[in-house]
Formats: C-alpha cells, structure tokens, sequence
C-alpha cells in the first residue's frame, strides 16, 4: 500500500517522479484571507487550523443538480415543494368517470346501438330465440342449460373492464393517485392506499361488507361465468377449493395496483427489519458519527486506524488534502480486499501515507475554493433568473470531475475572461486533486500567460526554452510504428483539408518501422524530415543497413516509389516538420541531451501534474502543431489498461487543435475516464465540416459574454430548444347595441379618454429557443457566462447564466 507504483515509468524516475522546476525554496505564506462562514479551509487555513478541518468536514453535501456547489448547499425554500396539479387535470380525471356512468346506465337497459352485434357473431345462433337480438333459449340435454345468460354475464364483465380502462387511461388516474398518494411519507402512504384498496374490495365483494348497500361490481360473476363455458359445466363450481383459490386470485389482483401505490413490501421489509434490530440483543445502538471522526472506517471495524486519524485532524495535522487522500486510500482499499494493508499504513505514517510522489501536501497558494472530498470547484453563482430552475436560483456554481468527464468546450472573445475565471480555476483544482491521487492533469498553454505556479506541477516542458529541464518525447515512448505514425501524422497534417490522415500515417510508419528495426529507435525530427523529402543517401543507407530483413525493406521499397509521385503526403508532411526543425527547437523533441526526456505516456499510470508551455510569439503555427502532437498524444495514452484515476487536458488556446479525428476520439474519453477542456476565441478558429460533430461531442459547454451572433448561433443549435406557457392580451374595443349603454360608453370615453374595451386572453404553449444567438451576443452582462452540463452519468443541467465575479463568495 505503500508503493504508488510510480518507479517504473521511464522518464519520471527522479524522487520518483520530476521534482517541479521552480525555485527550490517555497515563497513566504501569504496572510491568511477572511474566509466568510462555512468556507473551506483555503488555502494554508487547513494545515494550521484543526477545528477548521473538522468543520470542513462535518459539512453537509446535499445530493444536488449537475453543477451545484454542494459543500453546506441548502436547497431554496420550495425548490421541493411537491407540484400541484392544475384544475384542468383534475376535471379530466373526472369528466371521463362522468361520462363512463352514463355509458354503463344505457349499457345495463340495453339501449345502445348494435350493443349485441359483437355477442351475436361470436356466439352460436342456437343459444338465442330467433327474431330476438339476446334472448337467452334453454338447451335441453346440456350441461349448461342457459349458455346465452353465460354468455352475456361475460360480455358485461368485458365491456365493464374495456370501460374501466378507458376512463383510467383518459382521465390519468395511475398519474393522479402516485401525485397525491405515492408522494406522501410513510406510513400515511401504505394507509391511504389500504383504505382505497378497502374501497375497490367492497365493490367486487359487497356481500362481505354489510354497511354497504350497493350491487357487486360485474368481475367475480363474469369470470364465474368464463369457467361455465369453458369447462362446460357446474362441477367446478361445486368444489369449495376451486371457489375459493379463484377469490384469492381476484381479491390479489385488486391489492396488487394498491399495494404498489402504497410500497407496502418495501415498508413491510423496513418494519421488519427495525423489529429485528430492536429485539436482537447482539445489535448495537446505531451512533451517527461525524465525518471527523471516519464513522466509514469504524463501521468496518478498523477502529484503530480511525481512532489515528481522528486524533490527527484534532491535532491539525491533517489538512483538507490529506483527508480526501485517505478517503480515496480506504475506497481503494475495500475494493481491493486489503483493509488489513490500510490498517498497517495508517498505524505507521497517520495522516502523512500515500502522500504524492512529489512530497506536496498542498499548493503553496490557491486562488479559489475547493472541496476535495467531492472534487468540486466553485467559478461562480448561478443567476437567479426567469429561466433558471429554482434549486440553481444565487447557489454556487461548480465543476467537478463528474462533468469534466464528458469534455467541456468554452468559447469567448478574448479579455471575456476564460483563463482568469475558468481555465486557471479548473487547472488548480485538477492539481489539487492530483495530490490525493485521484486525477492526472496536462495545462498546455503559452510561455507568457502560465496556468498555475511552477511549484504547482511536477513536469514542466518549455518547448524552445534552453532553461528548460524536461523535454518532450515526440513518439509519446511508444513500441509500434504504426501508433507513433498515427500521432505524428494527427499532429502534422491534421488540419489539412488536401492530405489523408491514412495516407499521412502510412507514409510515416513506412519510414518509422525500417528505421527503428536498423538503429533499434525512432529517427529524430530532423532525421525523419530527411527521409520524407526522399534524401537519396539517406534512403539508400537506411535500405542497405535492412539488409537480411525483407519485411522492412518491402516497407522502405514502397516509401520510396512514392516519394514525389502525385499525391505523395510525404512532402506536406516534411513541410510540417520543418516548422519544428528550427534552430530554437533544435535541443527538443529527443534531439539533445542536456533535457530529460519525458513522455506523456506516464500521464496514464501516475497522477502526474504536467504543463508544457508552447513556444513564445514568431513560433504560432509551431505552437498548434504542438498542441495537437500534445492532444493526440494524450487520446493515445489514457486508452490504456484500466485507470483508477480520472485525466484530464487542459488547453487554454485550443486553436487549431480540433480535427476530425480529434473530434471522435473525444467522444470515446468518456468511457476511458478521461476528458478534456477547450478553449476558444470564436468558433471560426474551427473548420465549419465540424462545428456540429465538436459540439455534440462535448457534454458541457459554456458561452463567454461577448460571443458574436454567428457563434451564438452554433450554442443556440446545440441546446435546442423548450415548450414555454405565453399569454397574449388582446384589447378589443366594447360596441353596445341599446342606447343607454351606448350613452354611458360615450360619457365614460368622455371623461377618460379612453374608448370602452375588453380583454381577450390568450394562453399558448409555443416552443421556443433556450438562448437565442442575439440573446447570448447582447444579453450576458461582462463576468457571466451562460454554461450546460452533463455528468458521466446522463444528469443534465440546462444552459443557465452564472455570474463569473465572485467565485470565491
């Protein structure tokens, strides 16, 4: 339990994974801020302060809607005040019973038309006397001497259900007793449905309730009659067992609908259980512990190790990293079936075990709140607007793990605020959660505008900085040519409309397997730039040295052949790569030997903290293409094994970096537990084939004051749209007929000034947008957005405004 496996992946060997490379000492703590009542414990305020610690945890976090900052939430009063039906459902439900009565009195006289049209085609003619429509004639020498009256008990009993369902159905009776019984606690609801159950019984056997005085319900006669027919005879009648079961049966299928209604088995199940637990002397009295005091732990009986923690978060030894720490420690621990293994670690280091490879317990500063234990981070307040539900109305806006897992995409001008109130927010969160070893997390942004401090991450790459101290390894450490080929080429000629990503692949592993079977290692840039613009010697000396290996010298003799024929994606590909064969980049991408090369394939085994700065302004299409090679790499990687911990990529300026390909590989991360955050200034910097396919793939998105109409337009699309309630008020002018009211009309417009009128009121259910795109260009205030989500899960949370200021409030 000790071991966080994080000693065997090449390139993050050192204490065991890259020390962060900023400066060695830690900056002074900056003054503590004044926290408001019931924030968290941020960000030095948890390690100093125990009982802000135990607080923190003791909180409530109420199950809320996608999106809502859940640490000490309290729904708003009525956001779960049960629905009333409106009067129209009511006179629904009763119309239909209305009419159904008088239905089923014309029915028993016999006065319907064609009533017994059915009876007489389904029926032989010899059961009634001729020339009348059901006259029942007796059959002499039969078992049943009067089929006909059998018969018609049935089809009574028939048209009786046929009816019953109908007014059910019409009048949504199951939809109306769930709204007014199933909604009510126990025990009341089991009672009420009862007493209705009661009700229904008194009508099919009225024989066994003697204060009523009404006539039985045609159910038990008709089925009587059905067994007649079909056994064609009265024995069965005769046999008290049989009479007997058949009541069982019906009095149960009356019950069945009411005991649903009223949860009788699963309430029965509860009373029982409680009367168990209370007679048995073996059970102990139930005590709600506080978090504080890892009632989980106790409760599985490692009453050692939650004694150690609890006396650790009195002590204030723990802060809020530690305990989300051991909290995921002890999840993983029960489902791995090594308790025993928790316990030891626990005894031994206390709240200091399974501490990141990085030896950091926490960020040196943190610039917004966090709540660990359910991953969330709040960016805001949602609006208390119109359209809002009202459990979003002033609550605070939050994103988590759960959301970010479908992939978000946020698109804004530029100064609407992205990085400061987003970007940066998430980033720090991801670090945090890092820490506890529950997430892995790639920022890729620019040289000048970093996300984050250097001490927050343990790998940072800057391409094209000679101070840098990691480099980044072009093939993500990857074995098969074919994979290498596939990132290279998403990487190069990804955005390219006349050039195959097939194509492009296959000209690259044609290149990439030859050489890796002579030299035992992919080729460098500049090597690999030689072989695609068909250097004669370097070809033919790569050809001789496959002396002997026939299959790759099969894949060279092909590479070959094509080289400068029509179509040949070798040369867009070399014309790519000299964009990173610049003498700036000429130490990076495995080309010298001063940096350390990392691959971002470890990012899929260790909950590693990484940011690679992109080269600064004269380098801007190098920069795209290497945050696509950095995306590409990425879907790549998190594909493998299973992973406990959830990655994410972060792209502040995701430019560029948005291809078909990336596009359906962002529709898989779901599933791989894996998701990623983009940035837009317009949706204009994206190939118009896939503003639909790139919309729909992300399950948030996130509308920034100041989008034009054209992007609004593309938001407005993607949420749809909603049946919405109008009422239209229509003045019409009042024209009197008799002459006195014509005279008090004139006075009255006399004195007003106003002609006579009357109000028509109009009331329509029309579907209409959830944002227009002239609302979302000229109705978002500066510091708002308007955002959707989705979880992992399927939860929705409509597109809702949230103001973006005060996050920390």
């Amino acid at each position: 339990m000790d071991s966080d496996g994080t000693q065997d992946a090449r390139g993050t060997h050192a204490n065991p994974v890259p020390r962060p490379a900023g400066p060695p000492e830690r900056p002074p703590v900056p003054p503590r801020p004044a926290q408001a009542p019931g924030v968290p414990p941020v960000p030095e305020q948890a390690s100093r302060s125990s009982s802000s610690v135990a607080d923190w945890l003791n909180a409530a976090r109420p199950s809320a809607r996608p999106g809502i900052w859940r640490y000490g939430y309290r729904p708003p009063k009525g956001a779960q005040a049960p629905e009333r039906l409106a009067p129209v459902t009511v006179a629904g439900m009763l119309i239909p019973f209305v009419v159904a009565l008088v239905v089923w009195s014309a029915w028993r006289r016999g006065v319907m038309p064609y009533q017994f049209v059915v009876l007489r085609l389904l029926t032989p003619s010899s059961w009634w006397w001729g020339g009348t429509s059901t006259s029942p004639k007796e059959q002499v020498g039969q078992s049943v001497r009067f089929p006909g009256w059998e018969a018609l008990t049935v089809y009574d009993g028939v048209f009786f259900a046929v009816l019953v369902g109908a007014v059910a159905m019409l009048g949504s009776w199951p939809a109306i007793i769930r709204h007014y019984v199933g909604r009510r606690p126990q025990p009341s609801r089991a009672l009420i449905a009862a007493l209705l159950a009661l009700v229904a019984l008194s009508f099919v056997f009225p024989e066994a309730f003697p204060i009523v005085g009404w006539d039985a319900v045609p159910i038990v006669d008709p089925l009587l009659s059905l067994v007649v027919l079909l056994s064609d005879g009265y024995e069965l009648m005769a046999s008290p067992l049989f009479t007997n079961t058949l009541y069982a049966v019906i009095t149960l299928l009356v019950l069945w609908p009411f005991a649903r209604v009223g949860g009788w088995w699963t309430y029965a199940k509860e009373r029982l259980g409680a009367r168990r637990a209370s007679t048995s002397p073996a059970a102990p009295k139930a005590v709600r512990r506080p978090r504080a005091q890892w009632p989980e732990l106790r409760d599985a009986g490692q009453q050692e190790a939650a004694e150690v923690l609890t006396t650790e978060v009195a002590a204030g030894g723990m802060n809020d990293v530690d305990c989300a720490r051991v909290t995921r420690a002890w999840a993983a621990a029960r489902r791995d079936g090594t308790q025993a293994a928790f316990r030891d670690t626990i005894l031994r280091q206390a709240g200091a075990a399974w501490t990141h490879p990085s030896g950091d317990r926490d960020l040196h500063r943190r610039t917004t709140r966090h709540d660990l234990l359910t991953g969330q981070v709040r960016i805001g307040r949602w609006a208390a607007a119109e359209r809002a539900p009202l459990a979003f109305h002033d609550a605070g806006a939050a994103l988590g793990p759960d959301v970010l897992g479908t992939s978000l995409l946020a698109v804004g001008p530029s100064g609407s605020g992205k990085t400061q109130t987003l970007i940066e927010p998430v980033t720090e969160a991801l670090t945090l959660q890092a820490l506890t070893g529950g997430c892995t997390v790639v920022a890729v942004s620019a040289a000048g505008s970093p996300l984050g401090s250097d001490s927050a991450f343990d790998v940072i790459v800057r391409i094209g900085d000679p101070s840098s101290v990691h480099d980044l390894d072009p093939y993500a450490e990857s074995d098969d040519p074919d994979e290498a080929a596939a990132i290279l080429a998403e990487a190069l000629v990804g955005d390219l409309d006349g050039v195959s990503g097939q194509s492009a692949a296959t000209a690259l592993a044609q290149l990439l397997g030859p050489h890796r079977a002579v030299h035992g290692r992919f080729p460098t840039l500049p090597e690999l730039r030689e072989l695609l613009e068909g250097e004669p010697g370097a070809l033919a000396a790569l050809r001789d040295a496959l002396a002997g290996d026939e299959v790759m010298r099969r894949e060279l003799d092909a590479r070959m052949r094509q080289t400068g024929a029509p179509g040949d994606a070798g040369r867009a590909l070399a014309d790519r790569l000299a964009l990173l064969n610049r003498p700036v980049f000429a130490d990076f991408f495995g080309g010298g030997s001063a940096h350390r090369v990392f691959s971002l394939r470890a990012v899929a085994h260790h909950p590693l903290r990484v940011r690679i700065d992109l080269p600064e302004r004269g380098h801007e299409e190098a920069a795209r293409l290497i945050t696509r090679l950095v995306a590409a790499q990425f879907h790549t990687v998190v594909r493998e094994g299973r992973r406990s911990h959830f990655a994410c990529l972060v792209l502040d300026d995701a430019t560029g970096t948005v291809t078909a390909e990336s596009v359906r590989r962002i529709q898989r991360l779901r599933s791989q537990n894996a998701g990623v955050v983009l940035a837009l200034r317009s949706v204009g910097d994206v190939p118009e084939a896939l503003h639909g396919p790139l919309y729909g793939a992300v399950g948030c998105r996130m509308a920034f004051s100041g989008v034009t109409t054209w992007d609004g337009s593309r938001f407005a699309q993607a949420w749809g749209t909603e049946w919405v309630e109008t009422t239209e008020v229509a003045k019409h002018t009042v024209f009197a007929d008799q002459p006195m009211t014509r005279a008090i009309h004139a006075l009255r417009k006399l004195v007003t000034g106003k002609a006579v009128t009357t109000d028509a009121v109009t009331v329509r259910q029309v579907e209409r947008e959830r944002w227009s795109a002239s609302e979302l260009a000229h109705a978002v205030p500066p510091g708002h957005a308007v955002l959707s989500l989705t979880t992992v899960k399927g939860e929705h949370a409509p597109p809702l405004l949230v103001d973006l200021r005060g996050r920390g409030s």
